[in-house]
């Protein structure tokens, strides 16, 4: 394609090279491979089930790297507008019916008192309409309730990110998944300095209004957990943006400029590989409860966190010993077995491999970005899912994928699909740093075949538009990775604004 003056300023503005859009472009062409997967992993075979024995030495473990000095911080993608929350209510304000016309809305109504916002609305409502909403809902103002919320004329929630919106009662206060998401950080994962580290990902024109609200809400919880925190914000980088393609794949182009979109989640590859700690949780904004339901999300952050520790040493141990040479044929052995059982990497051509092939071979296994990620057993609720897949140099090792990589024609793949026993509920702890303690360049270690397409309405056009291989996706397709069972109770997620309603977050 031919770049014009005006395409030339887009990609400078952005950071974007002519051989990254026309890679791009390749991708929305050609499309993407689906993943060739070996079995969906169970507990029988890619998932530990933690036992009691192991519950009480990884606590330990953890307890003790903490109070080793380690610096450990958590990475919450926080950048989501609430807008798809509210989607429903948005429907029923934009509809013909001005009265509850859906269980969804019914539900809404017949418990709104129950809402942490609903003192706040009920204030709004009242400076509004000079009634309660009680009075309004008896007199049938159901959309003008409902317009308070979401519109800027008084919460504003429809355009707010989910990070500052009234989750939970705490004490006769409200609290928002900001608060909540300090609130549990200082509970696990707070320094031997007293530090609580905790990294935000925010979309660029709710910065602003974020740093108000971290500002209102420090000193306060410093002293209610007797912790200081160092709390750091940063948005998607415009040079992970992709281009988008019209139906036949050509550059689609707005007043003659070419549009670019955010990348995704996969793009904070590059805000994670920025940040500088020894361990770092990930965990999404919404999934957060009260502090009366969230003993048992710190005992299983505490749990994943002492497995990675112990697995992390003994991955730098091995290093370390095939960088002086190669190590003997029983020790090699050794670390084979440590691979398969831990790691569940299957390697089916070490047999016709010398000592020194193995050794080279285990070391580029080793020497890369480990992660232990949470998985809940499936009960309904939405999320990738754990698998065991071929890589490109034939070995086989866990994944966590979307459904949207497996192929829908292939009959054993959709099996195992249907045969998988549980679900990604984003709950991760990364070690990011080699056993000399260097960083690792994280995008070195993103699989970019794992990408996907999806179909979006643009003006009226139809547009194809490139996700970039998800975060906990294609985005670490190359790192060690440990699956472990956690409870269903340390995943509670808010998609619907009703989901603020379950048990969960009306402690």
């Amino acid at each position: 394609m031919k770049i014009t003056d005006k395409d030339q300023e887009v990609l400078q503005e952005k950071g974007i090279s002519p051989d990254t859009l026309a890679e791009q472009l390749e991708m929305l062409k050609e499309g993407f491979p689906f993943l060739k997967i070996e079995a969906a992993a169970t507990p029988d075979n890619g998932i530990t089930v933690v036992t009691a024995e192991m519950e009480e030495r990884s606590v330990k473990i953890w307890d003790e790297y903490l109070s080793q000095g380690a610096k450990v911080m958590k990475m919450v993608p926080a950048s989501g507008a609430a807008s798809r929350m509210f989607k429903d209510l948005f429907a029923f304000l934009n509809g013909k019916s001005d009265k509850p016309n859906n269980d969804f809305i019914r539900k809404f109504f017949d418990e709104i008192e129950k809402f942490a916002f609903f003192s706040k609305l009920n204030h709004e409502v009242l400076t509004l309409y000079g009634r309660s909403i009680a009075t309004m809902i008896h007199e049938g103002h159901y959309k003008e309730i409902i317009s308070t919320l979401l519109e800027n004329t008084g919460m504003g929630y429809g355009y707010l990110p989910k990070a500052l919106l009234r989750f939970h009662k705490v004490q006769g206060a409200t609290r928002t998944p900001i608060e909540e998401h300090l609130a549990e950080t200082a509970q696990y994962a707070t320094g031997k300095d007293g530090i609580s580290h905790i990294h935000f990902t925010v979309s660029d024109e709710h910065v602003p209004l974020v740093l108000a609200k971290i500002e209102e809400i420090k000193a306060r919880m410093e002293h209610e957990y007797g912790v200081k925190y160092d709390v750091t914000l940063s948005v998607q980088k415009p040079s992970t943006d992709t281009v988008a393609a019209t139906k036949d794949g050509n550059p689609y182009r707005e007043n003659e400029k070419l549009f670019f979109r955010p990348g995704g989640h996969g793009a904070l590859i590059e805000n994670l590989n920025d940040l500088n700690a020894d361990i770092i949780f990930i965990k999404n904004i919404d999934n957060v409860v009260p502090d009366t339901l969230r003993s048992s999300t710190i005992n299983f952050k505490k749990i994943i966190g002492g497995i990675l520790v112990a697995t992390k040493h003994t991955i730098d141990r091995y290093c370390r010993l095939l960088e002086k040479g190669t190590p003997s044929s029983a020790e090699l052995d050794e670390m084979l077995r440590f691979m398969h059982n831990v790691l569940c990497i299957t390697h089916d051509r070490c047999d016709e491999m010398s000592d020194e092939e193995k050794a080279a071979y285990i070391f580029g296994k080793l020497n890369r970005p480990t992660r232990v990620c949470g998985m809940v057993r499936n009960e309904g609720e939405p999320g990738g899912g754990p698998f065991l897949c071929y890589n490109p140099d034939g070995t086989v090792s866990p994944q966590i994928l979307e459904s949207t990589q497996i192929d829908p024609k292939d009959k054993k793949a959709v099996k195992m699909l249907k045969e998988a026993t549980h679900f990604n509920p984003v709950d991760l702890v990364c070690s990011i740093k080699d056993y000399k303690g260097q960083k690792f360049n994280l995008p070195d270690y993103v699989d970019k075949a794992t990408g996907f397409i999806s179909e979006k309405s643009r003006e009226g056009v139809e547009i194809k538009a490139l996700e970039l291989p998800g975060l906990w996706n294609g985005a670490m397709s190359d790192w060690n990775t440990i699956l472990v069972e956690v409870p269903a109770s340390t995943f509670n997620p808010v998609k619907t604004v009703n989901d603020l309603l379950r048990p969960a977050h009306l402690a």
